[in-house]
């Protein structure tokens, strides 16, 4: 609800984050969320949104969006497992003409499914990205995502420079945990490095699964990990 939304937001806040991304909450006014944000000193430069919504309600997402200051529609996901990249072009080229004209854009984030080869030899993230030029589409790469489907994420962050302005950390350790970032087997200093030269503005600390912990506890774990690294 959004008391609870609202309690959030002071947290993550107090443990010193000053951006967030917006996504899986409960519904909410853009006035609303814009107050917010202001009142706990957060910006939110992305989202992920709901697919329908962003392909056939283009204009009133994009309202919305620029209420509270959201440069960043994102798409959290796509049935790449049984639609081909043509299909999401399809769905979506005319909202990401829309987004684009009005100064926003939309970034689509991966999971590992968008690493299996398709029979060009070419993986489908890759396809995904040919099929459209780095300002009509970005890609909010997850780290994590990008490990457990078999890639580097410091190649991935260099070989899409310049397109990810928005990306994902979060750590794995073995048989695929989702730990704090810093406590896995990920090697962050190459991943940061890359972050760091390939452009990205906003890396997000994302946890699916806290294993039973303190999900505040471990966004802290994550954000004194990274302030030791050098990231503000």
């Amino acid at each position: 609800d959004l008391e609870s939304f609202s309690e959030t937001l002071k947290k993550v806040a107090d443990i010193g984050y000053e951006y967030v991304q917006v996504s899986g909450t409960c519904a909410y006014d853009g006035a609303w969320l814009d107050e917010e944000l202001k009142k706990n000193g957060l910006k939110c430069p992305i989202t992920h949104y709901d697919r329908e919504e962003i392909r056939t309600n283009t204009d009133a997402v994009i309202a919305k969006h620029k209420e509270f200051g959201c440069d960043y529609i994102g798409i959290g996901w796509y049935d790449f497992r049984n639609l081909p990249v043509s299909a999401f072009k399809t769905d979506f080229t005319d909202a990401i003409q829309k987004v684009n004209a009005s100064g926003l854009a939309i970034s689509y984030h991966n999971h590992h499914f968008e690493f299996a080869k398709l029979e060009s030899g070419k993986t489908i993230l890759a396809e995904l990205a040919e099929a459209f030029t780095p300002e009509q589409l970005k890609i909010t790469l997850d780290t994590f995502w990008v490990q457990a489907g078999g890639g580097d994420p410091a190649w991935w962050l260099n070989e899409l420079k310049g397109r990810c302005p928005c990306i994902h950390y979060k750590d794995m350790s073995f048989d695929r945990r989702i730990d704090p970032v810093g406590y896995g087997n990920m090697n962050y200093d190459a991943i940061i490095k890359a972050s760091v030269d390939s452009g990205v503005d906003y890396a997000f600390v994302e946890q699916d699964d806290c294993n039973g912990e303190d999900p505040f506890k471990c966004l802290e774990m994550s954000y004194k990990f990274l302030k030791s690294k050098g990231l503000d």
